[in-house]
């Protein structure tokens, strides 16, 4: 896997409080990128399933059942 490198502007207080924690900043700020990612495409999937929600109420549950027969009887 390749990294890029990010960086950020923090006031010098906060920088001072990280490194009295022994905070590491790479950890936090690598998790919460992959939270805020995953949190965009859960809501784009959302958004996609709403919008083909039309298409698949038209589907009649008769022809979704014959299909599943038809394909376990291969």
């Amino acid at each position: 896997m390749e990294y890029a490198t990010i960086s950020a502007k923090i006031p010098k207080e906060l920088k001072h409080k990280i490194d009295d924690y022994g905070i590491k900043p790479s950890e936090i700020i690598r998790k919460s990128i992959y939270d805020e990612i995953k949190k965009i495409e859960i809501m784009q999937l959302k958004e996609e399933a709403e919008s083909i929600k039309p298409i698949i109420q038209k589907i009649k549950s008769e022809s979704v059942v014959k299909s599943i027969r038809e394909d376990r009887d291969r």
